[in-house]
């Protein structure tokens, strides 16, 4: 008799089989989904759930994350993909309530590690107060799925005060930012294979729903909430200005960053503007506002560093500039592709 290898052994990693729709697939799901993300909605296994919504405005996106490591310094890939869809919804001003999940499973992925992130994910939608109402597994050979990649959908019920609109933002107006910039992105970089170095960094990936409902509900006209992820902060504020034409002044001593993503940013040549964020929320809104908006962000723990740092201005032709900690200034522009491929 031949010695089982690890990768044979369907108690300790996953075969195609966990796939197929049989036996094996029924324990993948008895055995390691159901018991860690199980509820109402999902316990019954049936095609689609059944959910009930208070009358009104209903919010819904979709996203799909594929990242490497799948696990990493302050997350994981689970609490990644709630954490970006709940944010989603969050940025709307929509409050989450459900997510579905599909998980797209490599053959060979230990079951250790699935569970591990199982877990995170159960944990981050108790966090974001969602539920996990209805998905998706599927396994695909080895070398064809990156370890895992999950894709989500969330809906959200709109708060009926919530008038963000991108037509609205007027010049003078006020630019935020609810934290420290560069840290997922930086979190991921500093654990990738071949790029591995000792820091201190964690991924700042959290579910934004409180903290945007603690702006939503300030009193401030609001007029735009994003989270700043694949092209950073600098992809927000391009995107403002192209769809604005106005022009933004950003303070660079203004930006919250940390001493530690500051070096690491310079140690491997990147714009910290540049790199993702998963538990930020830039926002815009009068001048007047802006006291507002950063008191309402400082009283929820997500939102301690929060800063105004920029202005809307009717300078031509609309450019986002950068005022340097020396009085110079730079353009800021869109990354052209993606500097950290495979963070979210």
């Amino acid at each position: 008799m031949t010695k089982e290898t690890p990768m044979q052994n369907p108690e300790e990693h996953i075969l195609l089989a966990h796939g197929g729709g049989g036996e094996m697939t029924r324990r993948l799901l008895d055995e390691h989904i159901v018991p860690k993300l199980g509820n109402e909605f999902l316990n019954p296994l049936t095609d689609s759930a059944i959910l009930s919504l208070a009358p009104g405005r209903v919010c819904m996106t979709t996203d799909a994350f594929v990242v490497q490591p799948l696990e990493f310094p302050g997350g994981d890939i689970g609490r990644l993909a709630v954490c970006g869809t709940v944010n989603d919804l969050a940025v709307m001003g929509a409050v989450p309530r459900f997510l579905s999940l599909a998980l797209v499973i490599e053959e060979g992925l230990p079951l250790r590690a699935l569970d591990r992130i199982l877990d995170s994910i159960a944990a981050t939608a108790r966090e974001a107060g969602v539920v996990i109402c209805t998905g998706d597994t599927k396994v695909v050979e080895r070398g064809r799925g990156d370890g895992l990649t999950i894709t989500t959908a969330g809906i959200g019920e709109m708060r009926d005060s919530v008038r963000l609109d991108v037509a609205r933002i007027q010049s003078g107006d006020a630019i935020l930012i609810t934290g420290n910039i560069a840290e997922h992105g930086l979190a991921v970089m500093s654990v990738r294979e071949g790029l591995a170095f000792d820091t201190s960094l964690r991924s700042d990936a959290a579910p934004l729903g409180g903290l945007s409902g603690e702006v939503c509900e300030c009193g401030a006209d609001v007029k735009f909430m994003r989270d700043p992820t694949r092209g950073g902060l600098a992809g927000v504020l391009a995107d403002l200005a192209e769809k604005t034409r106005l022009s933004i002044e950003v303070e660079e001593s203004a930006v919250p960053i940390s001493p530690v993503c500051m070096h690491t940013s310079e140690l491997l040549g990147l714009d910290p503007l540049l790199v993702a964020n998963e538990g930020k929320i830039v926002i815009v809104a009068p001048a007047d506002d802006a006291g507002k908006v950063l008191e309402a962000c400082r009283r929820h723990p997500l939102g301690k560093r929060a800063a105004a740092i920029g202005r809307f201005t009717d300078a031509s032709p609309p450019l986002v500039e950068l005022i340097t900690r020396a009085g110079g200034r730079r353009i800021v522009q869109r990354p052209y592709g993606e500097e950290l491929p495979r963070i979210c």
